[in-house]
This record gives C-alpha cells, structure tokens and sequence, in this order.
C-alpha cells in the first residue's frame, strides 16, 4: 500500500501477540491447548486494589487526568521509589504512562533523532528495537551468552558504545531470559557508563518483585549516584500486582526529560485512564504481603519447569533469577526431523511444530535476537506446566 509510512516497513509485529493469537486461535478449533508464549501472570489482581477502583468511580473520579499523572499517584511513586530502591524523586520528576510500554517509548520519542544509537542487550524484549525503529533511531545489539547466564558483560557493553550513542536499555529482571543482575555485576556495568558521559540509562525495572532465593534487586541509579542525572527509571504496576490489563506504568527521572516526555504525552493520549491511576495508587501504598505468595509460587513453578526440561532430549535450560520465564536452548535439536519428515532448521521452526504436535506454545528466541531458544513463561498452574513439560519431552524424544 503505498500511502503507508516508510518506518512502518522497519517495523516486525510483536511475535509474543502473534504466538499468543496462533495459540488461541488453534483453541477455538476445539484444539487442547497449553499457552506458555503470554508474559502476565495468571493471579487476579489483589482485592484491595479492585475495591480502590471502585471507590473512586463512585466517588467520580471519571475526569480528564493531568497529563503526567494524578497528584497522589505521583507521590506515591516517589514515595516507593525512596522506600524500595533509595532514590531520591520529586513527584515533579515522576511520569505515569498508559503501560510501561508508553513510557519508553515516550522516552525515545522526546530524545532521538535519526543516526542517534540505543544498545539493547540481546536477548531483548521484543518492543525495544522496534520502538527505536519507530522513533527514527538506530538500535545496535550487545550479545550475551547461555555461559554468562545471558547477562551483558562490561567489556561488551564498552565495545557496543559509540559517539553516536544516545540511550542504553538495562532490563533486569530480564524479559526473555529472567537473568538479573547482581550488585556486583549492576556496579560492572555502570563503571562503563560513568567513563561515557554523553550515554544515557533506560531502565526496565517491571519485573523488580519477582526475584527468588535470596537474590536482591538493584537499579543502575542506586548501584551509581553519578548516574542519576541520566537516568530513566522505569517500572510499573503490571507484574508485581498482576495489573497487566489496568495498564500504568510509570518512571522518574531528570525534571528536563519528565517535562519533554510529558510534552510528548500531551499531543498523544494525554493521562492514563483515572481509575486505573487510583488503583495504581492503592498498589503502591496498601499492603503488599501477596508479594510473598506471588515469588514463592513463581519460585516453585520455575524449579518444576528448569527441572523438567534439563531432563529432556536436546535443551538446555539456566535456572534464572528473576521475572516468570526460562529461555532454553534447542541448538541440539536444529537439523532433526519430526515423525512426519519435517526438518527443524530454525527454532521457528521448533515452536511451530511443537505447537502444532503438542498443542504447547512458546515463542522462538530469534524473535527476541538470540537463538536457537525459546521463550517458555511459567506463569500458569503447575498441573499445567507439568503436563506441557512431559508434551515437550514427548516432542523432543520423537526427533529424529
């Protein structure tokens, strides 16, 4: 068609969507299938939060919101950001978006211009690139490795810098991989950045909560103060609350970027939907003992699922860290056949036939710039992710 935008053809749909859809679509064929390819957990919201927004829709809270965000939400956003993370934000340097998504791509939006350049580790979540795609920048990948449990290494963050460099985005706990970074590898990293002043830090910090063991979460500007005046502190309310349909996400930031993405908002969708704010305001102040339940259910989940597929014919599997998914490797498996003679060339090709054997879906690491892998999220039941995992063993056990 040619009336559409160019930049539209730089742009690859979101494959998390497209798997997800493939998956329901075969469901409504009468199919039984195991949906392991959507990154939302499957808890309802907590209690307290659903009675806050109802409160405010009785009390008429149904008007136009500022554009950066109610008064309360903003506070309370600084207020957490100084209890959780020791960071130090005026409710002025806060920012609340419909979705984390909006919020970086505001970001981007109100600072690149084209030939500007954003490191993006590999794996990456797959909206990154496109966004910067999508606002005229250019993305350039820093690779990791299954060795290095997929987390950025100093010396190849310093190797993807250039002059040109304008952003780099830092997701731990990481969307593929679930990798995170400790302190000491935070403090790796962020030494390159204090030796590059003209980089800036975006960080995606959505899954923060969901960490296991005795694994302690870190954010670049509390690891490294000197960073603080070119930082983007990202998070939202999605994962932590299972809010994911409420869609607010929020950042602080300098006054000078908050007030340009602000700008940006104004012209765009102005405030996020009231209601969902008010509730984002009970998240953020009210009880957060479900937090508890959440990380010890995940945990339990991510122990059964590493298990069981480092049993299998063909994958490797880390045991990550963090966020609510595994990323094995299928490497040993491209070239095999199926039953029927199909050839494995890809790890496309594995999700595909997997999906349509087993009626289990995942999403192919090459979507998210690293394989041969795959996407596995364990955020449904164990009697499911049990069943999937024994149909991804039958699967692999009938390559050939």
């Amino acid at each position: 068609m040619g009336f559409l935008a160019d930049a539209l053809s730089r742009v690859k749909p979101s494959a998390t969507i497209v798997m997800t859809q493939k998956a329901r679509d075969l469901k409504a064929q009468g199919r039984d299938v195991i949906s392991l390819s959507v990154g939302e957990p499957d808890f309802d919201t907590p209690e307290h939060i659903k009675q806050a927004a109802v409160e405010a829709i009785r009390r008429g809270e149904t008007k136009y919101p500022p554009v950066s965000g109610i008064v309360p939400l903003r506070e309370a956003i600084a207020k957490k950001f100084k209890r959780e993370n020791g960071l130090d934000y005026k409710p002025s340097q806060t920012i609340v978006g419909t979705g984390g998504k909006q919020v970086i791509y505001n970001a981007l939006l109100a600072t690149l211009n084209p030939g500007d350049e954003v490191v993006i580790p590999r794996p990456y979540w797959v909206s990154y690139p496109e966004m910067v795609g999508l606002c005229g920048g250019t993305p350039v990948f820093a690779e990791t490795t299954m060795e290095t449990d997929f987390k950025l290494q100093a010396a190849e963050l310093e190797r993807a810098i250039t002059s040109k460099t304008k952003w780099v985005i830092l997701n731990s706990p990481s969307n593929p991989s679930g990798a995170a970074y400790s302190h000491a590898e935070m403090k790796a990293l962020t030494d390159v950045l204090v030796r590059h002043p003209h980089v800036w830090v975006l960080t995606d910090d959505m899954y923060e909560h969901l960490v296991y063991g005795d694994f302690t979460f870190v954010t670049p500007a509390q690891v490294e103060p000197a960073l603080y005046d070119r930082t983007l502190t990202m998070n939202g309310v999605s994962k932590s609350y299972a809010m994911t349909g409420w869609r607010i996400g929020y950042a602080a930031g300098p006054e000078q970027l908050i007030k340009a993405m602000d700008f940006v908002q104004g012209q765009q969708t102005s405030g996020a939907a009231t209601i969902s704010q008010w509730a984002a305001v009970a998240a953020l102040e009210g009880p957060q003992d479900h937090l508890a339940q959440f990380r010890a259910a995940f945990q339990t989940r991510r122990d059964l699922v590493v298990s069981m597929l480092n049993q299998t014919n063909g994958l490797r599997c880390p045991t990550p860290e963090g966020a609510f998914y595994v990323y094995p490797s299928c490497a040993e498996l491209i070239g095999k056949r199926t039953p029927e003679g199909k050839v494995i060339e890809t790890d496309e090709d594995f999700v595909t036939e997997l999906l349509m054997a087993e009626g289990v879906a995942s999403v192919h690491g090459s979507a998210f710039g690293l394989g041969p892998n795959l996407r596995i999220s364990y955020a449904t039941s164990n009697q499911l992710l049990e069943e999937a995992c024994s149909r991804i063993q039958r699967f692999c056990g009938s390559l050939r």
